[in-house]
């Protein structure tokens, strides 16, 4: 009888080519050439850092939610905190304490791994873990700029974000993922949930140094 646990299977083709064919502040379009199905295939996508999303939820299981100004979609849309992995040398862990804290003014003294996907493999390399971070305490108020600057800050009920997430009124993907995630965890006792330090087979590759110092650079500009 086959295995009866669904999983995404690695797969090796042969790159023939590769080039940054637009190199941005924050992340790259990439072109590859690669043989697949013996053919000859050109793709492009976003060579992306990747990131980290929280989901940090109190004693009453109320979610922290923030709403904040996203120019691509022209919406201020409500999101978790998160951010990208462009720290050099620097673990998804602590990317996530440092986001938490930055963004939501807090700190967690429980972590664990609650989802991971690639938030459009068909694009983008893209992929975030979603950590669920609980036992919150706060810590004085980081100075915000640019889209950061206005950010607001609600604690909602989880059964009540789960609500928005099914009614198409929140549209984040960390957001939907970490909270859908995260009531079907609930009710499972959090039995499914991994250490925060757990390894991450998909994370995506750190960029390199030179390239690291320029988004720094951009980030300040």
């Amino acid at each position: 009888m086959p295995d009866s646990r669904l999983g995404d299977d690695p797969a090796r083709v042969e790159l023939l080519s590769s080039e940054v064919v637009f190199d941005g502040a924050v992340w790259d379009i990439r072109r590859d050439t690669f043989t697949y199905n013996g053919e000859s295939i050109v793709r492009e996508y976003t060579d992306h850092t990747g990131a980290v999303a929280i989901l940090a939820m109190d004693q009453q299981d109320r979610v922290l939610l923030i709403k904040q100004y996203r120019h691509p979609v022209r919406y201020r849309d409500w999101e978790i905190p998160a951010g990208l992995l462009d720290v050099a040398d620097e673990e998804p862990l602590a990317a996530a304490m440092r986001e938490l804290a930055e963004e939501a003014d807090l700190l967690a003294g429980r972590w664990n791994v609650l989802s991971e996907f690639y938030s459009s493999p068909g694009g983008s390399d893209e992929a975030i873990r979603v950590y669920l971070a609980r036992d919150l305490s706060p810590i004085p108020a980081f100075a915000r700029t640019a889209e950061e600057a206005d950010i607001e800050v609600r604690w909602v009920a989880l059964d009540t974000v789960v609500d928005a997430v099914l009614a198409r009124d929140v549209q984040n993907p960390s957001l939907t993922i970490g909270a859908l995630t995260a009531h079907v965890s609930r009710a499972r006792g959090w039995v499914d949930l991994a250490p925060g330090d757990a390894p991450w087979p998909r994370r995506p590759k750190q960029r390199s140094t030179q390239k690291q110092q320029k988004d720094a650079t951009s980030r300040r500009a």
